[in-house]
């Protein structure tokens, strides 16, 4: 069964991703659970994009949180690695 997509608009901390890493990717996504939630949404209705909007609104909710977040630890100085 699917998460419901409210269980995936928060992303996972980047920083958290990133450490213990000798390098640092920039193609970590901390919302890849949202992404993969919503392919499998695809998946299950034949790829009909009108069944899984939620997904899709899931996914850019996630997304703009992490962009905030990254743009907020810029601004205090802190590393986004």
């Amino acid at each position: 069964p699917l998460p419901p997509p409210s269980a995936n608009v928060k992303p996972l901390n980047y920083r958290e991703q990133f450490q213990g890493r000798e390098v640092v990717s920039r193609f970590i996504d901390p919302c890849e659970a949202a992404s993969k939630a919503t392919l499998a949404c695809m998946n299950k209705h034949n790829y009909d994009r009108e069944k899984c909007l939620d997904y899709f609104q899931a996914y850019r909710e996630c997304k703009n949180a992490w962009i905030a977040q990254r743009k907020e630890d810029r601004r205090n100085g802190r590393p986004s690695s």
